[in-house]
């Protein structure tokens, strides 16, 4: 409107000029009226294309900076309160004492009676399978492999002669029968050729089965020449070592244990009363004061005889032990999370628990909550819900110590939605 209103007002100046001019001097009044016209004509266009050009720069520099503006508003933060998961177990379920132990032990022996010759490793130390743990004197070994080598080669030279003798008599049988088909050959003649031939062949069989009996025999021999050295079957810990060098091993005697403690087990004696709501996802929680450790336990293994004279039963609680810190005999506090007490009355569940309204439904049916990782992005986290407490629920499945659940602010929130934390 502006500009509009400059042009305006020169032209209307210069309208002005002109009509003092031709009544000035009237003569050139048609002249003069060209050039005006023509002039005006050229101003008022130049004037009007600087002004559009001038128009389209500022409206082209708006546009840029509403574009900017709205870039910085979608990367903006989506303010949010978090919570720190963390488990807790007070005042849910019973404890109980146990003793941790390996998950499985494999007693390693000798397969044969021998003095043994050197013992290659010592109780605690780790083991890989396949990997030398002692051996025996095999001077009694070597010498059975060199008698049944010897027994095996005089099988094959018995075979060998076993083979001429048949030749011979198959030969001296065929050009026998030739004269016996003839009518040449007394019958009583004929008679002890096939005797003749018949035992080269019984003799042949037998030979080809003594090299096949002292085949077998050297086989053996050399088994047992290689079991005078102990190797692991499998890998582990040595747990005890129960013959030393020197002294006799007898056939199937431990001679060390191997241990597996990538996974351990701690046995708790539970009273029949309570042993019906224990199964085997019941959820736990293991406490081994020697070692300074307090973890969750795994699967639980529940036996089915109970001690006649205790009336409990044994629950075995699997906890992961990469560290090897537990060790076998350890004396560990479980808590079993059943829901019931001893005397029958009903305990919380235990465990995570977070607020009912940060839990969120799929269409499918699904839930999940809101999760902050380190980049401050949210992302959805699926989990399994369990009880309501007030105005909290129970998670069962699905959250781990340490994440952060946004509890304020998840309305705005899509996945990798970046945020700032106000506070948990």
């Amino acid at each position: 409107m502006e500009n509009e209103s400059s042009i305006m007002g020169i032209f209307c100046s210069i309208s002005t000029f002109y009509v003092k001019f031709v009544i000035i001097i009237p003569k050139w009044d048609i002249v003069f009226t060209i050039f005006f016209i023509n002039f005006a004509v050229k101003f008022v266009t130049s004037y009007l294309m600087k002004a559009k050009i001038i128009l389209s720069l500022s409206l082209a520099l708006m546009l840029v900076a509403c574009g900017k503006k709205s870039e910085n508003q979608e990367k903006a933060p989506v303010k949010v309160k978090t919570e720190q998961v963390s488990t807790s177990f007070e005042g849910a379920g019973q404890t109980y004492v146990g003793v941790v132990e390996e998950s499985e032990a494999t007693a390693v022996s000798f397969t044969s009676l021998g003095v043994v010759r050197r013992m290659l490793v010592s109780e605690g130390q780790y083991v890989g399978r396949g990997q030398l743990l002692a051996e025996m004197d095999p001077t009694t070994m070597t010498n059975g492999v060199t008698a049944a080598e010897a027994t095996t080669s005089q099988a094959h030279d018995m075979v060998e002669q076993a083979k001429a003798t048949y030749a011979q008599a198959k030969d001296a049988y065929d050009r026998m029968k030739l004269l016996h088909d003839n009518g040449s050959l007394p019958e009583i003649k004929w008679i002890e050729m096939e005797t003749k031939l018949q035992q080269a062949e019984t003799m042949l069989k037998s030979a080809q089965s003594s090299v096949r009996s002292a085949t077998a025999t050297e086989r053996i021999a050399r088994k047992t020449l290689a079991d005078t050295r102990l190797i692991a079957p499998v890998s582990g810990v040595i747990g005890k070592k129960q013959v030393n060098a020197g002294e006799t091993a007898m056939p199937s005697q431990a001679v060390v244990t191997i241990l597996n403690i990538n996974t351990v087990k701690v046995k708790v004696a539970v009273p029949e009363a309570e042993v019906a709501s224990i199964g085997e996802n019941t959820r736990s929680m293991v406490r081994v004061e020697a070692a300074n450790k307090q973890m969750p336990g795994g699967r639980v293994e529940k036996g089915v005889l109970a001690d006649a004279m205790t009336h409990t039963y044994d629950i075995r609680v699997n906890v992961a032990n990469s560290d090897h810190k537990l060790l076998p005999g350890m004396v560990a506090n479980v808590t079993l999370y059943t829901g019931r007490k001893s005397d029958g009355s009903s305990v919380s569940a235990g465990g995570v628990t977070v607020p009912v309204n940060c839990v969120q439904r799929r269409a499918d049916g699904s839930h999940f909550v809101w999760v902050v990782n380190k980049d401050n992005k949210a992302h959805r986290q699926t989990v399994t819900l369990g009880p309501t407490s007030e105005n909290r629920v129970y998670i069962i499945d699905g959250l781990s110590d340490g994440l952060r659940v946004v509890v304020d602010g998840y309305q705005k929130l899509s996945e990798g939605t970046k945020t700032q934390v106000l506070g948990s």
